[in-house]
């Protein structure tokens, strides 16, 4: 097959995005270590052991192999999750990522206490299930497992967004996703077709090993930067 990039993965290909990495120098520098860039945020962690872990660590140890790998900053095992709701970040201070009846300068701490006593006495949704729908080079794209799952996922987040103070832009288009990576480097496009081929693969893979991830209950965590989410109250 010809070295074609598909259009859901140009942005990641030099020759059809030669803009900068969105978070490059301010969440990762160009060795690939992760910056300090605090805040808080709902995520599901995967649960430690599971067969859906091993078969998702085994796609990202895919990843890594590839030759030009480098060109990609990877966050720690232990820190893989999928976001259920997006908390407030350092370098995010405007609306509408903020709640707008608290102070923009608030410090990251004094907001991330304000949320553990504005989560008080959440009620939870039900659980749900997710099932990996496409990878790209940051990671894996999940949705629900099923109609049903897709709509209490967006129905947990409906309901974040009371306590949490606002509703970012989009919100109810939000794609829900496993991290793997974050770019250093554009992917070079003669490398589209070995990437793409990777992918392919990997999705096969998960399919058949890892049809349902299994994910621990939902969190409200805080973090100083990518490589650990400490979980402060669980919700689910």
């Amino acid at each position: 097959m010809p070295d074609t990039i598909r259009p859901s993965l140009a942005g990641f290909f030099e020759g059809t995005n030669p803009t900068k990495p969105t978070h490059l120098g301010t969440r990762y520098d160009t060795a690939g270590n992760f910056l300090l860039e605090p805040g808080n945020t709902v995520v599901c962690h995967l649960v430690q052991g599971s067969p859906s872990q091993a078969a998702i660590v085994e796609a990202r140890d895919r990843m890594l192999a590839m030759p030009d790998a480098d060109r990609l900053a990877f966050t720690p095992i232990s820190s893989l999750h999928m976001t259920l709701f997006q908390g407030i970040i350092e370098y995010r201070r405007r609306l509408p990522y903020w709640p707008s009846d608290v102070p923009l300068d608030t410090s990251i701490d004094d907001m991330t206490q304000l949320y553990l006593q504005r989560l008080e006495g959440f009620e939870a949704c039900p659980s749900f299930r997710v099932k990996t729908v496409h990878i790209t080079p940051n990671g894996l794209t999940v949705a629900g497992a099923s109609a049903e799952d897709e709509r209490i996922l967006r129905l947990w987040r409906d309901a974040l967004s009371v306590p949490f103070g606002y509703r970012h832009p989009d919100h109810d288009t939000y794609v829900f996703h496993i991290t793997f990576a974050y770019q250093i480097r554009r992917l070079a496009n003669e490398r589209a077709g070995a990437w793409r081929d990777l992918f392919d693969d990997c999705l096969s893979f998960l399919e058949r090993e890892a049809p349902v991830i299994e994910l621990r209950p939902a969190a409200f965590c805080s973090f100083k930067d990518m490589k650990h989410f400490e979980e402060l109250l669980v919700l689910g």
